[in-house]
């Protein structure tokens, strides 16, 4: 970098830059591995390309991407394409550009599962060869009840030449072939129920977006992922822990197609209070108009988030302060805002606004318009400087001058102080006020310190907009029906003016607004719409439009006794599945006890444990 070419000041801010990039790569050092070796780690990401990327699958891809760094490693990029009905081409797209914005890097892709569907059809035919797999057309209901009941399928002891007649039928995707499954050997009726006999490939007629109608199998998430991860050479496959039940499946799937088996490392999954995850509730609210889009602020998605002006060094902050733990609770947006305002605190240019409420003032001891420089951000010189204007007309915030009383001395921000001479009201309501300046006061002892804005044709149409969460409930889980915790209104907002420096304020940008906040730019002029910034304080600023307009504010007393609350629902649902599942148990064995089946004797891999494959297609 040429230092006297770019001035010293941009030099100061580049090397300012470089120390946050440096930080941001380096901040991994709290994610571990089990048996891992530097220079020989390599991970994956595998979107499916059915949707826009949210928070969780913004933690699963910075994890992954840490830690391939970390080990002097690489990061595989996969798309798991295995469902042509949810594949997209533009979800592909948006989801590189996703990864673009999160910084996230690979050094292999992206690859897709696709491209090993012929060796997947391979592998199914060697395990039906085996008599591991089993072709199975028994109605969709009848299969599910003897799955959840224990029981095997009249198919499943079929002959091995019985089942590569299916077989064949599926792939042709013949009127008999549509009916049937191919379906993995393991259990009948293992404790855990997805080692009875899963699904490991089923019919579909609908085009692939990159093979079209080459394939009318396709193979489960579950089949398909241990064999592209061996395949790939993947040493650590990074799973979220409430889907470890899987494992033992995954692992079972390469010890028998004779492939090396990924270490399986678990972490928790992210849970966001008053958040939904459903990728079909977002896909809702989108259809609906309940947002304006996938990049609304009020989205829990990568570009939601960016919108309303999340830092990717933030985001990275909180993965690397979580690392691997296996832990699963719902977090506090505050944390995640708190990191954000530490790396905007100390760069952030601070401007002034007064809103639609403001109140006219007139100022003694100045006679005409006049500007002088000032400083951008006090503590930062990088941010450069600029005009304000000064004159005898001035706003003030409403809000403030209820709190002011006549012959009291105020200090106006970056000027200095003034007496309160008058305070003019119509009915309860003030309408204007008179001021006398007294510079030569002391600004330390002064109570009130008040922004204000010269009335002056340079002032700034802007729009101040603040959101709330889109549900009302803090904590949700599958049963819970989203539609009934709607909140009724989630934006809010307030129309100011605001000095005229904001016109060199770009789109993206973000600004502080003195004794306001953090707001990130979403549009400019005429009248240029901000974006409130959280900034992890459960307390916001007198001055916001959620104080004027919105809800009571949540204390922190009541948020602890929501979470306690949570805690203990959570441990008695817990306490209850335990107990019905040990009733279950016995009784089961008392069953087995009476009639020890041919199923039994046969099935040493009965007593392995896995999870239940009615779960969600990609755990990742």
């Amino acid at each position: 970098i040429n230092a006297e070419y770019m001035g010293a000041k941009s030099m100061q801010f580049v090397l300012k830059r470089l120390v946050r990039t440096y930080s941001f790569h380096t901040m991994a050092s709290n994610l571990k591995l089990k048996n891992a070796k530097v220079g020989e780690v390599v991970t994956r990401f595998p979107p499916e390309a059915s949707g826009f990327l949210h928070i969780g699958h913004a933690k699963a891809a910075l994890a992954n991407f840490l830690l391939a760094q970390q080990y002097n490693g690489k990061m595989i990029l996969r798309f798991d394409d295995t469902n042509p009905e949810k594949e997209k081409t533009d979800f592909e797209e948006a989801i590189l550009r996703d990864l673009s914005s999160l910084r996230v890097k690979w050094d292999v892709g992206p690859t897709f599962t696709s491209d090993y569907f012929d060796k997947m059809l391979e592998f199914a035919e060697e395990l039906i060869r085996k008599e591991k797999a089993y072709c199975d057309d028994s109605p969709h209901e009848e299969m599910k009840k003897n799955r959840f009941d224990g029981v095997a399928s009249r198919c499943r002891e079929q002959s091995v030449e019985r089942n590569l007649e299916m077989w064949r039928a599926m792939q042709a995707g013949t009127e008999e072939g549509l009916k049937a499954c191919l379906r993995a050997k393991i259990s009948v009726d293992s404790p855990n129920k997805c080692l009875r006999d899963p699904v490991i490939y089923r019919c579909n007629l609908t085009p692939h977006p990159r093979t079209g109608t080459k394939f009318r199998v396709y193979p489960t998430y579950d089949f398909a992922c241990p064999i592209v991860d061996s395949l790939e050479g993947v040493t650590h496959a990074i799973r979220t822990s409430e889907y470890n039940d899987r494992n033992d499946q995954f692992r079972w799937v390469c010890k028998t197609l004779g492939l090396r088996t990924p270490l399986l490392e678990d972490f928790s999954r992210l849970n966001m209070e008053y958040t939904v995850m459903s990728k079909r509730k977002l896909t809702e609210f989108v259809a609906q108009g309940r947002v304006t889009g996938w990049d609304d602020p009020r989205m829990p998605t990568v570009r939601g988030l960016f919108r309303k002006g999340l830092q990717v060094e933030a985001l990275a902050d909180f993965v690397k302060v979580q690392g691997m733990s296996k832990v699963g609770c719902t977090m506090e947006w505050e944390k995640i805002w708190n990191f954000n305002k530490k790396i905007l605190d100390p760069v952030v240019p601070r401007l002034t606004a007064v809103d639609e409420f403001r109140v006219p003032a007139s100022v003694s001891g100045v006679e005409n318009l006049f500007a002088e420089e000032r400083p951008r951000h006090k503590k930062n010189a990088d941010a450069g400087v600029k005009s304000v204007t000064f004159g005898p007309k001035i706003f003030l915030e409403e809000q403030d001058c209820v709190l002011l009383s006549e012959g009291e001395e105020v200090t106006l921000m970056d000027w200095g102080n003034a007496i309160v001479k008058r305070i003019i009201k119509s009915g309860e309501k003030i309408s204007a006020l008179e001021l006398e300046l007294h510079l030569e006061g002391d600004v330390k002892t002064t109570k009130q310190k008040l922004s204000w804005l010269a009335d002056t044709p340079g002032n700034v149409p802007v729009e101040l907009v603040e959101f709330d969460h889109l549900i009302t409930q803090r904590s949700i889980d599958k049963e819970t029906s989203v539609d009934t915790i709607l909140r009724e209104r989630t934006e809010y907002k307030l129309s100011g003016l605001a000095e005229e420096a904001v016109k060199e304020v770009k789109r993206g940008e973000i600004i502080q607004f003195q004794r306001r906040g953090f707001f990130i730019c979403d549009e400019i002029g005429p009248v240029y719409k901000f974006f409130y910034i959280p900034d992890g304080h459960l307390k916001l600023p007198h001055l916001s439009a959620m104080v004027r307009w919105g809800p009571p504010p949540t204390s922190l007393e009541s948020r602890k006794e929501r979470a306690d609350e949570d805690a203990k629902d959570a441990g008695k649902k817990e306490k209850k599945e335990g107990k019905d599942a040990g009733k279950k148990e016995k009784k089961e064995g008392k069953e087995k006890k009476e009639k020890v089946t041919l199923e039994a004797e046969n099935s040493p891999e009965k007593k392995e444990k896995s999870p239940d494959n009615e779960g969600p297609e990609n755990p990742e």
